[in-house]
């Protein structure tokens, strides 16, 4: 197999993410239908303050407190719940399952580059990495708290293709959001949008001999 690099994204990819359901059970009183949490969801995880946190432009304490009085959920029980989002981040087993197919066959030869680039605040970022032994599996990775980049801006895969040592033409990437995956097509990647974690094996099946 000629040289490939697969880029992971994380949330909803490799680790699950829920924004919906996290908030329906931490805050049933604001999101007892899935409308209503659908909603809270945009108002705390797709405002421009989270994504300030994200990009690590913003503190864990500050982004609390903003949300809170934006919203006005209870601030101890928020504070809480952004504290406790890196441990509730758990792998995907079968979308860890097919990192380990890449992984095993890189170990027996194939030319395979293995890297991540995902949003994640550096909080969450440094729980990653320290509880989980397939991070180790991964050449590189960038998480957009510790660069103070953000996808699907154009410089954070800039930023990835000239860090990796990526070529368009063999460079993989999977992510749940579209507009990600067109800001990586923009940049020359090719993309997998990945809306269903469980869809992984047979969406790369389609690209490469798993």
């Amino acid at each position: 197999m000629a040289r490939l690099n697969v880029v992971f994204d994380f949330g909803a990819v490799l680790f699950t993410w829920e924004p919906r359901k996290l908030l329906a059970q931490i805050f049933p009183q604001h999101a007892d239908t899935d409308a209503k949490a659908a909603v809270l969801a945009t108002e705390v995880f797709s405002h421009p303050d989270w994504h300030a946190f994200d990009s690590g432009r913003m503190t864990q304490a500050d982004v609390t407190q903003r949300t809170h009085l934006r919203t006005g959920l209870d601030l101890p029980t928020l504070a809480h719940m952004i504290d406790s989002i890196g441990a509730r981040l758990q792998p995907i087993g079968s979308s860890v399952a097919v990192l380990a197919d890449l992984h095993a066959r890189r170990q027996a030869g194939a030319d395979v580059g293995l890297f991540f680039l995902s949003n994640m605040p550096e909080p969450y970022a440094r729980v990653l990495e320290r509880s989980h032994v397939f991070m180790d599996w991964f050449d590189d990775g960038i998480f957009s708290g510790d660069v103070q980049l953000i996808k699907p801006d154009a410089a954070i895969f800039e930023l990835a293709t000239q860090r990796f040592g990526l070529r368009g033409d063999n460079t993989l990437f999977i992510d749940d959001l579209q507009s990600n995956i067109d800001a990586s097509i923009t940049h020359g990647w090719q993309g997998v949008h990945l809306p269903d974690p469980g869809a992984l094996s047979g969406l790369l099946r389609a690209k490469i001999p798993l």
